[in-house]
């Protein structure tokens, strides 16, 4: 189902009547090449139905950022935002540890790992889900001996907020004192019945507003086979 039938049926079950909220897609796509943009020149709907795609009508040297500059005060790619200390907040990139890691030592990563999904897109279709096979947990080779878990064990993965059951593929694919398992699998269709949402902070960045939760800590440990989730 496309995000646009969710916002008509969500402003419905709301109960906003405002027509913007109820335009059907075809509605939507027309109204936006109707827009007087040269990029779009020449792109109709019904071109689109024809072929399928069509490419923009970018110049043949566009390269925006080198031409015009960065969005930024002084136009160039900024290391030192100095705007942003008005915000009390560092103008350089900074990395801010955790105060304490709370008994979990790992800090998980939720990374894209899967080519056959669109983030959760897909992720419930038979010939993807063959494709991707099943999620796994990242350690590495240390952090794995220190926790008696060798390749191909399942393994306990778990926080205060919850827990999550995967098999381990230990090797070289993260650093020391990382685990990471991937983003984007239903829990429908996960180990348990559950995914990496079970782990993760819902806390809010500093800035942008954006979620906090690769400062997400956990601890991993190794289950015996009869009581992993399969």
């Amino acid at each position: 189902m496309p995000n646009t039938e969710l916002f008509r049926r969500l402003a419905s079950h709301m109960g906003f009547d405002e027509p913007e909220l109820h335009e059907p897609d075809e509605a939507l796509v027309r109204s936006v090449l109707s827009r007087d943009h040269p990029y779009a020149e020449g792109i109709t709907f019904e071109r689109l139905w024809r072929d399928g795609w069509a490419p923009l009508n970018l110049p043949a040297d566009w390269r925006p950022f080198a031409q015009g500059g960065f969005p930024t005060p002084s136009g160039k790619c900024e290391f030192e935002a100095a705007h942003l200390a008005d915000h009390g907040i560092d103008p350089l990139p900074t990395y801010i540890p955790p105060e304490t890691d709370n008994g979990y030592p790992l800090a998980l990563i939720t990374a894209k790992s899967s080519l056959h999904f669109l983030n959760t897109s897909y992720a419930n279709m038979p010939r993807q889900l063959r494709a991707a096979r099943a999620p796994r947990l990242d350690l590495h080779p240390d952090d794995a001996a220190a926790r008696r878990i060798c390749d191909g064990d399942w393994v306990r993965i778990f926080n205060d907020r919850g827990e999550v059951r995967l098999r381990a593929w230990v090797g070289g694919r993260v650093r020391p004192g990382v685990a990471a398992m991937p983003f984007g699998w239903w829990p429908a269709h996960s180990p348990g019945k559950v995914s990496a949402n079970a782990l993760t902070c819902d806390g809010l960045s500093d800035l942008g507003g954006g979620g906090d939760w690769h400062d997400t800590r956990v601890e991993v440990e190794r289950v015996e086979a009869e009581e992993s989730w399969s």
